[in-house]
């Protein structure tokens, strides 16, 4: 949790803002694996360049970052600025509107990085403090926050999880030597930021290859506070998951396994008395039809899908158009001739295959990420500002 502290007031209105709602945003990243099926939130009350209230949305706490935050800063609200990071709600839901207790409070200037997604709100909350007389300000910090909930933005929009296909390669794109072998590719850094996309996550997604060939557990082993235990979802059309399998002798209602309609009965009886959930969907070409697959993730209320697979996988996935996001971590390493690709596609699929845009670069260590996406799921769509 962030302390109280200070930043001395400046002519540069803008610069300050900036760096509140950066407090803001990190607020809001304390609420990862805490808030969803709701978007992740933080908020700040600032006085006279004095931090008087903080907080951030838990969802089994039920009140959203506004309240929570309004309530430390007590009396302190009135005519102070509140910085948050997605638009206050105007809406009866669990709780009631956050508006309606901003205006209570008397605060007087409101600082918004982004608008709500969510179809009931959508600039009406805005709208609403600005009928009232508050002073709002709109789009500080704009990207980041975006980023930071764009799985609550897929899902509120199309009722199906933000998916994100991760990945460890080599420089020539191989993800391992032989199939049906485990390679170890990435370095230590690069492994700490898979787990921490875990931790991101509601589900995480792999194939019988990844199954057999591994044998993981697909825990979020990060040790930070979730309110719900990772998914762990694995694509077995044929139900050939092996009962002494770690996944399954790990379960406890936190592994879920989609299997076809046609699919060995008895051997799915004896996953449910180990613990596994399944659930039959629909063949194409004699697989799980991995668009149900996803749809039925959306109706559990999963946000955020990674899927970490082999090459079958990840192809279907990527063929099917169902990626919206792409993390590839590569090693600074050539396999050379053979290794198994990243993703089996189609050929020709190269010459008529969307490209990833909005890419970027990060380091980990001796090992760097490219990140970029095939969907976005805001479109065009950016706040404008108000002063």
């Amino acid at each position: 949790m962030l302390k109280p502290t200070l930043i001395r007031s400046s002519t540069n209105v803008i610069a300050d803002d900036s760096a509140w709602m950066e407090r803001a945003l990190e607020l809001a990243r304390d609420s990862i694996g805490l808030a969803h099926p709701n978007p992740v939130v933080g908020a700040l009350v600032v006085k006279d360049g004095h931090l008087v209230g903080h907080g951030y949305h838990v969802f089994d706490k039920r009140d959203h970052a506004e309240i929570v935050t309004l309530r430390e800063a007590g009396s302190e609200a009135r005519g102070a600025t509140l910085y948050v990071n997605l638009e206050p709600c105007c809406h009866t839901g669990r709780t009631e509107p956050c508006t309606k207790a901003i205006i209570e409070a008397g605060v007087a200037r409101v600082v918004a990085a982004m608008e709500d997604p969510n179809p009931e709100v959508a600039g009406q909350g805005l709208a609403e403090l600005r009928s009232a007389g508050l002073h709002v300000t709109t789009g500080v910090e704009e990207d980041q926050a975006m980023q930071l909930n764009e799985d609550f933005a897929c899902w509120i929009k199309t009722r199906k999880p933000l998916v994100t296909l991760k990945a460890a390669l080599t420089l020539d794109g191989k993800i391992a030597m032989n199939p049906g072998e485990e390679t170890a590719i990435s370095g230590e850094a690069a492994r700490a930021a898979g787990q921490r996309m875990r931790h991101a996550a509601d589900a995480v997604l792999t194939g019988m290859g990844t199954i057999l060939a591994d044998d993981p557990l697909l825990t979020d082993r990060t040790a930070l506070p979730r309110r719900k235990p990772l998914l762990r979802v694995v694509v077995d059309s044929q139900l050939r998951l092996p009962l002494e399998s770690q996944i399954v002798k790990s379960a406890e209602d936190d592994v879920l396994v989609f299997t076809t309609k046609d699919s060995n009965a008895a051997k799915g009886e004896e996953m449910e008395r180990a613990g596994v959930e399944l659930a039959r969907v629909a063949a194409r070409e004699g697989h799980a039809d991995l668009g149900e697959v996803i749809r039925e993730l959306g109706r559990r209320k999963i946000l955020n899908l990674l899927i970490e697979a082999g090459s079958e996988l990840n192809g279907a996935a990527i063929a099917g158009d169902l990626v919206d996001k792409m993390v590839l971590f590569y090693a600074p390493k050539i396999m050379g001739s053979g290794g198994v690709p990243l993703a089996q596609v189609p050929f020709g699929w190269f010459l008529n295959g969307p490209e990833l845009s909005r890419l970027t670069l990060h380091g980990f260590g001796r090992d760097f990420a490219m990140e970029g996406y095939f969907h976005d799921v805001y479109g065009n769509h950016r706040t404008h500002r108000e002063d």
